[in-house]
């Protein structure tokens, strides 16, 4: 178990010493997405949607522009694909 913790914790070091910007990028849409989850679950059944939707489409696209600068597709058209159905739900919430 050790091991496994010091190779992670190792493998977050050459994360961030690789491209801190992306890392800043993918630790704050993190944080966005456990926000608005908590937020969503503390909440239940009236949440705040109209203020949850674009934070949450702001973090996915924070993700995708991640993933984009990982060269990461499978992760990138995940993410554009969630920016475009829940750009269009918040379309039609308003």
């Amino acid at each position: 178990m050790n091991t496994l913790l010091l190779a992670t914790i190792e493998w977050i070091k050459n994360d961030w010493l690789s491209n801190r910007l992306r890392f800043c990028v993918e630790f704050v849409a993190w944080a966005i997405s456990i926000g608005c989850s908590v937020t969503m679950a503390l909440t239940v059944p009236n949440p705040p949607l109209l203020i949850l939707y674009p934070v949450w489409i702001a973090g996915c696209a924070m993700y995708a522009w991640a993933a984009y600068s990982r060269q990461s597709f499978g992760m990138l058209a995940n993410y554009l694909l969630l920016v475009t159905i829940d750009s269009m739900g918040f379309m039609r919430m308003l």
